[in-house]
């Protein structure tokens, strides 16, 4: 025997912005490492391998 049960609207909490800013923080990680290893490997691709203050 199927039992009905009645539509029940779901009311979410308001959520603090610092519960919020914790739930993209692992994507602020990722996207910062993502940025300074780009910011590497251009560095090492255009590099001439003298330095300025060695000349």
């Amino acid at each position: 025997m199927k039992t009905v049960h009645p539509e029940v609207a779901v009311h979410h909490k308001n959520r603090h912005l610092l519960e919020r800013f914790e739930g993209y923080t692992d994507y602020l990680v990722v996207g910062m490492i993502v940025i300074l290893g780009g910011a590497m490997l251009y560095g090492l691709l255009t590099a001439s391998g003298v330095s300025a203050w060695m000349n």
